[in-house]
């Protein structure tokens, strides 16, 4: 089922490919794009969100202008169309060119590049400006707004800052939190009156803030712990200047705290204090403006909930306030009313706070979070509390992928091999048998340059030539000797330039251009003349100069250095392509054929690219997994409609990919648990483009699942998911592809 891909996706080496979660989500590593999530701007006062934390989820704008979130997901506010929570970032379908985000208690807002603004999730105050209070589970445009250049989220309500220098404001404003004078919910944008020259906004539960070109502050919405900073605790149903404070360059506001960033680096903050989130030492509410203690040299700033974030242009962050989830990054949960250190972060570009959990972007692009985790909220893959940071892991830099029956690998530019899914044979190289719904390590191996799996069984090829092998074993599959499962990778083969993994049985390619083989050999796909399974490797016969081959359930394929292509094994669907459907014990040539640049194979049917782009396949099309328009199985070649410019092919249990040469996917065959990738269950019997999907350089696919890698390096998944094996935590099967390893 791997088909061409370990000989395809090693001439990818030498293409560098990074991705940040941040990476996983793609975040920018250039200072001058950092924001936080409430508007408050990360180093200058131009510059927008593109990380985001709400109540208890996260949102990440990445450099191509997608988004993508992670965490609690029941009121729709990660925007991928379910209520589904994520553990791990999914991609919110629909968006492009975004330049901002923004989240709040449990909705979303995004900025384009036109200036236009999209909001998804809690509806029930009006806080996504389409004018209704409909729960929204993928974006919908805010009615009325153009030329926007920045975004606020508060608790239940919204707010804008144009080109203009104007404010608008739209969802609840119970205590006056929109600034048009009255307490009047808004479903669509309305002005806030008297304000001019804004440069940013911040929105906290539900009060309001707002800096000017001139650097003073102004406030309005709830006062009760005195968050306006006027020296009242009146609500104000209009803005007004915080008095004492100049030179303000950013700020924040929490559930009834706010913060300012003043040009000589000094932190300022007022309002309540019951966890010391003011940091001024104690745990008094501020009428007005009282500085943090001991901090200087600040140049970005967040606060959550309860609790303060602050980094300082030597990139350490400081933390105080609230603590009981740990997300003030000591390594304890002691609140703290002046700030400290976060534990291991250096060289940091970005901050930004939820509820009660923390991120921090570093100047290398990685990712570290801390706090609260209940739903996910940190895109780790975990559900547990963090007192202190941890890298948010990943497999960006991908450059082969493979995929089982229901698992999953990817090996990375650093060489290293990941894997997920199902493990109850040791399929994912961990040491155990647990399945595992988040990528893992396969232990022991480094210098991987393709990789390939069989039902549940695996196959590395490092860069020394050697081959090795883990999972199960029961019919000699892995090679080396026994019919023991094995947890962890065992070497196999040396000299090898090439892999392939059938259901049961393995492929190598070595430099001298034979084909060597081993495990189940039921129908003869190991090619050696006999019908006996092989525990160690074996040689094809009769095959040499062979520069790919490819194995599907019982059948194997080969493509020799002229372009011609053979097969042997299992033939009971005519996958043999030679006119009939007698099993072949040694390789046959397919007649009709030449040109062979790729072959893969599936359950029983199989495809060819030839040198001039066109694919050709034969064997078993109840599902149209031929693609030639028809469901009629076919004994000989016949030619893929509508293709051209294909570079690579792969095959499931009954369905088809192709990759073209301008790095598109084309899907054709079974699709009841959306294999196909088009957004439906209807099997194709011509290809359809699977969309959103562009600069694909590697594929693989299971029985039911595809896997791909874009030229970014980012792993992309769709299809059947019983076991995790899409590696990001979605339902059972995904109709369309979305973004794996994030992590």
């Amino acid at each position: 089922m791997q088909g061409n891909a370990g000989r395809w996706m090693s001439r990818l080496l030498g293409v560098w490919i990074g991705v940040l979660m941040g990476v996983g989500c793609g975040l920018p590593t250039d200072e001058s794009a950092e924001q936080t999530s409430r508007g408050a701007p990360l180093r200058d006062a131009p510059s927008r969100a593109r990380l985001a934390a709400g109540s208890s989820y996260s949102l990440a704008l990445r450099p191509d202008g997608t988004v993508w979130a992670t965490g609690s997901n029941d009121l729709g506010q990660l925007g991928d169309g379910t209520t589904t929570n994520h553990s791990a970032p999914v991609q919110v379908p629909g968006l492009s060119g975004v330049v901002a985000v923004a989240a709040g208690s449990s909705h979303s807002l995004a900025v384009r590049h036109d200036g236009t603004v999209w909001a998804w999730g809690s509806n029930s105050d009006g806080q996504l400006g389409d004018g209704t209070t409909t729960m929204r589970l993928t974006p919908v445009r805010v009615q009325g707004l153009s030329g926007v250049v920045s975004v606020a989220a508060g608790s239940s309500y919204s707010l804008a800052v144009r080109s203009d220098g104007t404010v608008w404001a739209w969802g609840s404003n119970f205590s006056g939190q929109l600034g048009d004078g009255t307490t009047s919910n808004r479903l669509v944008p309305v002005q806030v009156p008297g304000l001019s020259g804004v440069v940013s906004v911040a929105a906290g539960s539900s009060h309001s803030l707002a800096v000017l070109s001139d650097g003073s502050v102004w406030a309005w919405g709830a006062n009760s712990s005195g968050q306006l900073g006027d020296g009242t605790k009146i609500n104000r149903l209009v803005p007004v200047q915080v008095p004492g404070l100049s030179g303000v360059v950013a700020v924040a506001a929490g559930a009834a705290h706010s913060l300012a960033v003043r040009s000589d680096g000094t932190v300022w903050t007022w309002g309540a204090n019951s966890f010391g989130q003011l940091g001024d030492g104690t745990k008094s509410d501020r009428l007005v403006p009282v500085r943090v203690q001991g901090l200087s040299g600040v140049v970005a700033s967040d606060v959550g909930s309860y609790h303060s974030l602050a980094l300082r242009s030597d990139g350490s962050v400081w933390a105080w306030g609230h603590n009981s989830s740990g997300q003030l990054g000591d390594d304890s949960s002691t609140s703290r009313s002046v700030p400290v250190q976060v534990r291991g972060l250096s060289g940091g570009m970005a901050v930004t706070a939820g509820s009660s959990h923390s991120l921090a972007v570093g100047s290398d692009g990685t990712v570290w979070a801390w706090g609260s985790n209940f739903s996910g909220e940190r895109g780790e893959g975990t559900t547990n509390n963090r007192a202190s940071p941890v890298q948010v892991q990943g497999l960006g830099g991908g450059v082969a992928v493979a995929a089982g029956f229901n698992h999953s690998l990817a090996a990375r530019s650093d060489g290293s091999v990941w894997a997920w899914g199902s493990n109850d044979s040791g399929q994912l190289g961990d040491g155990t048998t647990r399945n595992s719904t988040s990528p893992v390590q396969v232990q022991g191996l480094s210098g991987v340059v393709a990789v390939a799996a069989g039902f549940d069984h695996s196959l590395a090829l490092r860069s020394d030539g050697s081959v090795w092998a883990w999972g199960s074993n029961a019919y000699g599959q892995l090679g080396e000797g026994t019919t023991t499962n094995r947890l962890v990778p065992v070497q196999v083969l040396s000299g090898v330039v090439a892999v392939a993994a059938g259901s049961n049985h393995s492929l190598a390619v070595r430099s001298d251009g034979t084909v060597w083989t081993w495990g189940s050999n039921l129908y003869g796909q190991l090619g050696d003349g006999t019908t006996s399974n092989r525990l160690v490797p074996v040689q094809v016969q009769g095959l040499s100069g062979v520069a790919a081959v490819a194995a599907g359930s019982f059948h194997s394929l080969a493509v020799h250095s002229d372009g011609s292509v053979w097969a042997w094994g299992s033939n009971s669907s005519g996958e043999l392509g030679d006119g009939t459907t007698s099993n072949r014990l040694v390789p046959g040539r397919v007649p009709g054929l030449s040109g062979g640049v790729a072959v893969a194979a599936g359950g029983f049917h199989s495809l060819v690219v030839r040198s001039d782009g066109t694919v050709w396949t034969w064997g078993s099309n109840s599902f149209g997994e031929l693609g030639d328009g028809t469901t009629t199985s076919r004994s000989v070649p016949v030619q893929v409609q509508g293709l051209s410019g294909v570079v690579a092919v792969d095959a499931g249990n009954s369905h088809s990919l192709a990759v073209r040469s301008d790095g598109t996917v084309w899907t054709w065959g079974y699709n009841s648990y959306g294999q196909l990738g088009d957004g439906t269950t209807t099997r194709r019997s011509v290809p359809v483009q699977v969309p959103g999907l562009s600069g694909v350089v590697a594929m693989a696919t299971g029985a039911l699942h595809p896997l791909v890698v874009r030229s970014d390096g980012t792993v992309w998944a769709w299809g059947y998911n019983s076991f995790g094996q899409l590696g990001n935590g979605s339902p059972l099967f995904a109709t369309t592809a979305i973004r794996s390893l994030l992590y």
